[in-house]
């Protein structure tokens, strides 16, 4: 019997798309979730796709991988869209989409399926790299593309007649629509759609508001290597259980939310709110050890390409060539990048207090107002003199 990888989470939707799968492929479908950090039940996965005849259940722990080979190449490049997003949907959808395709290829499968809808971004996104690992060998089943449901009370009313569990908030009035992994939350759809609408307090998942913040600073120092964190106050972590700390303590005090109205990739506007505590920690942590490491040029080169670093990690080209040269600009001299940050926390605001580093990039020397011999001042004259013939060249 052919075979299908399904990208799986075991709720309603993508339950769904399952026994459509079934039935419209006459195919065994195996059902793939990637652990991510997302808020999942491994239990009710395996109880759900069970329930619908499936053999072949498939649960992966990636957090690490995730944290370690994504998040973190993103912070070196400091990757910020559209001025605030951090990307925390982007980067999740590589990783799945490479580990569908390693795993039809290991079971023989002909195809492979998202839940994306079809007018949002991950459609691309999970496609562009099942188009990189897969070819034109493994068939891209899109069922929101394919399938004749039109509505939520279509999806309702189809999982009703296959006898799929529906939860209590998806009866009636649509819920929001969530995203989440160990780097971030995203929450659309409902009040949200409507961009005068404020974002009511409940839907926020990881972060407590600013006013309901602790009263007192929190001090956090993190200990850079070769441009990557490694160590929280002297303690050494590895990847993903420094990124759950930085998001326990982040969270607490009010840091990371961001409420957006963003451009899709496929051409329209969309309006989402976003939590990424311990990721912001790290963007204000990582430019600030930057600051005392790297030269300007190297600095400013890497200012340059972030815009369009961002963009194609947004739009679905994490694997692209573009990107990877991108990657060789930025790390370009991540073995300089090393040191001590010291932060302070504060209803949602991060203030630097400490940079330390073995690195000879900044030199008190030079910069004192004290007198010294150490800068050159009569070059001043000249350097003036060039850039002032510069403001006549077009």
């Amino acid at each position: 019997m052919k075979k299908i990888v399904l990208a799986y989470s075991g709720g309603l939707d993508t339950s769904i798309i399952l026994k459509w799968l079934q039935e419209n492929y006459k195919a065994e479908v195996i059902a793939y979730t990637s652990d991510i950090g997302q808020e999942m039940n491994k239990q009710k996965i395996i109880r759900n796709a069970k329930r619908l005849g499936v053999k072949k259940i498939i649960i992966e722990n990636l957090k690490n991988i995730f944290v370690k080979d994504y998040v973190f190449p993103m912070i070196r490049a400091h990757a910020v869209y559209e001025g605030v997003y951090l990307l925390g949907t982007s980067i999740a959808r590589p990783l799945i989409a490479k580990r569908q395709i390693a795993i039809a290829k290991k079971f023989n499968a002909f195809g492979v399926s998202h839940g994306a809808t079809g007018k949002g971004n991950d459609q691309v996104r999970f496609e562009l790299g099942y188009a990189f690992f897969g070819g034109k060998k493994i068939k891209v089943i899109a069922p929101w593309r394919e399938w004749k449901l039109q509505s939520r009370t279509d999806l309702i009313n189809y999982a009703k007649k296959n006898k799929i569990p529906i939860p209590k908030d998806k009866k009636g009035a649509p819920p929001f629509s969530v995203d989440d992994n160990i780097f971030h939350t995203s929450t659309e759809g409902k009040v949200l759609e409507n961009p005068k609408n404020s974002p009511p307090e409940f839907i926020f998942q990881r972060t407590v508001s600013p006013e309901k913040a602790p009263n007192k600073k929190t001090k956090i120092k993190i200990t850079f290597k070769n441009s990557d964190p490694i160590a929280i106050n002297g303690k050494k972590l590895n990847p993903e259980k420094l990124l759950e700390k930085l998001n326990l303590v982040a969270g607490k005090n009010g840091i990371g939310r961001v409420d957006l109205v963003e451009n899709r990739f496929i051409g329209i506007k969309s309006r989402g709110v976003y939590e990424t505590p311990g990721g912001t920690v790290l963007y204000v942590a990582h430019r600030a050890m930057e600051s005392v490491t790297l030269d300007k040029q190297t600095a400013h080169d890497k200012e340059r390409v972030m815009p369009e670093y961002a963009e194609l990690v947004y739009n679905g080209y994490w694997f692209s060539k573009k990107r990877v040269n991108l990657q060789k600009i930025v790390d370009k001299k991540r073995n300089q990048v090393s040191g001590d940050v010291i932060l302070s926390l504060y209803k949602g605001n991060i203030v630097i207090v400490s940079r330390r580093t073995k690195n000879r990039a900044y030199s008190m020397k030079k910069v004192s107002f004290e007198e010294n011999k150490s800068f050159n001042k009569s070059k001043v004259e000249k350097f003036i003199k060039y850039h002032s013939k510069q403001l006549y060249k077009s």
